[in-house]
């Protein structure tokens, strides 16, 4: 008994763990103070300075703070041991000594701080973590494909998590807890190449595309302007002026018909997919919602066993089943020299510019900065003077072209990242892919006969086609039936256009 000592509560804080964890709690909310400090006045425009303002400073700050009452802990424990003890285990308050109530002050200042900025913190952290620069720049060589992407998209100013994740809770966790293994892939480096499409993990389109996109109040049909252009030396313009049938439209109204017919309106769609990016889907079963009539399409080719359709995943037909690109959307070489030449970007008058620039977008190229220096210098081989010796090019127009080529590629090829146009194909149309062909081929067909349609009539009507000045017209509501450019007989209304058009070919 003759070595107890008589030490206040306040003598356990006196010690390392404690001392330390003080003071590195301190250096740390200092920092992330000066760092809302800087972002509030403007800065903080990195990702990465809000990775470790939101992100990185906050668990050092409570893992310091912790430090405190374990050194606490672990001092009164030796203490214990050493046959020493305190006076009082546990604090005395009394308002009426001063330095009790500076310290009770003290103490009380500092958890006040402490909890601001906590909820500041935890605030901006939520906030940062829903930005399009965190979701797109952070990660910058994982993301920078879908970035750049993003950033050229009619989604623009649409930020990623209202699509990616959407309102409530629920998805804010999952995606949450998604993102960490992502974290973890990019750091370790085990992440594919090129990054595969999420298909299964989207959430409706329900809760997020119809949010603004409503099919119920769909109705009509939209004009579309297709703008090809030949192969050939002159570049030869040849135009498709379509009504596309939208449709759409609620039951009410009795007007449940296009395209947007599909979308669960008055009739539910669901399909099996026999691979992870559903393009050869099998099996459709189509419920009027009405009537509660169902009809079951199989592939008369290639049907599947009842055993498969019991055991394999159906899906609902929603947005994304068609409009599997609306955002990351890369573009095929085709359409891209389409669309510069069409907007004057590149001058057609250029011989073969067409043939041309599609051969140089789709060259073997093993780097991003090896592609724009072969690009420049094989246009300028292809017009070297005296190659085309009846047609005046000027250097302009080819530094303009090589100019557009190096934009088109850098939008729309990484090759760092394994990433091209045909790895990532869209399911709107049917040119270069299956698209709608994966159920309106002609082959899916129930046990009594009946067929989804393959009528080109279906889904768009054709008011006008062929070379500008010799457009031919439509003279009745059924349109024109469609005519190939080169011609192929009717070898067209056999085969599916993604046959023979890869997205490299007019």
């Amino acid at each position: 008994m003759q070595n107890m000592e008589k030490r206040s509560f306040t003598s356990l804080l006196y010690n390392r763990i404690s001392f330390a964890g003080g003071i590195l709690a301190g250096i740390v909310l200092v920092a992330i103070i000066l760092m809302l400090f800087v972002t509030w006045l403007g800065g903080g425009s990195s990702p990465y300075f809000g990775l470790v303002a939101f992100l990185v400073l906050p668990p050092f700050l409570i893992l310091f703070i912790l430090l405190i009452p374990l050194g606490v802990y672990l001092e009164r424990r030796r203490w214990i041991r050493s046959g020493r003890r305190t006076e009082a285990l546990f604090p005395v308050i009394d308002l009426n000594i001063y330095k009790h109530r500076l310290g009770l002050s003290a103490f009380i200042t500092g958890v006040f701080t402490l909890v601001i900025v906590t909820a500041v913190g935890s605030y901006n952290a939520y906030h940062f973590t829903e930005t399009t620069k965190f979701c797109g720049t952070l990660c910058h060589e994982v993301m920078h494909p879908e970035y750049a992407a993003y950033t050229r998209s009619p989604h623009a100013r649409v930020r990623c998590v209202d699509c990616h994740v959407g309102s409530g809770a629920n998805f804010y966790v999952k995606s949450k807890l998604s993102g960490l293994y992502q974290v973890y892939a990019a750091i370790a480096n085990v992440y594919p190449k090129p990054i595969p499409v999420p298909i299964r993990n989207l959430r409706p389109a329900q809760e997020t595309c119809e949010q603004c996109h409503w099919p119920d109040a769909f109705f009509g049909a939209k004009q579309r302007v297709v703008n090809h252009f030949l192969n050939d030396k002159n570049n030869t313009p040849w135009d498709i002026n379509l009504l596309i049938r939208i449709g759409g439209g609620s039951p009410g109204t009795a007007q449940t018909t296009g395209i947007h017919w599909h979308m669960n309106i008055a009739n539910m769609v669901e399909f099996i997919a026999r691979d992870m990016t559903q393009q050869d889907i099998p099996w459709v079963k189509i419920t009027n919602l009405k009537t509660g009539v169902t009809n079951v399409y199989n592939d008369i080719d290639n049907p599947l066993t009842p055993a498969e359709i019991d055991s394999l995943p159906k899906y609902r037909m929603d947005c994304m089943n068609c409009h599997n690109r609306p955002t990351h959307i890369f573009r095929s070489p085709n359409y891209s020299m389409n669309l510069a030449l069409s907007t004057g970007r590149i001058d057609p008058k250029l011989p073969f510019i067409k043939k041309n620039g599609v051969a140089v977008l789709t060259g073997d190229y093993k780097s991003t900065e090896e592609a724009l220096d072969k690009i420049a210098k094989n246009i300028w081989t292809l017009y070297e003077p005296g190659n085309f010796p009846d047609t005046s090019i000027s250097n302009a127009s080819i530094e303009q072209s090589i100019q557009t080529l190096k934009e088109t590629y850098t939008a729309n090829f990484f090759p760092e990242m394994g990433v091209r146009w045909d790895l990532y194909l869209d399911n709107i149309g049917h040119l270069n892919s299956k698209g709608c062909y994966r159920c309106h081929a002609g082959n899916h067909q129930t046990e009594d006969g009946k067929t989804i349609t393959r009528e080109c009539n279906a889904c768009h009507t054709i008011i006008a086609q062929g070379k500008p000045g010799e457009m031919e017209i439509a003279v009745n509501p059924d349109g024109l039936r469609f005519k190939h450019p080169v011609d192929i007989d009717d070898a067209w209304t056999e085969m599916g256009c993604y046959e023979c058009h890869t997205g490299t070919s007019p």
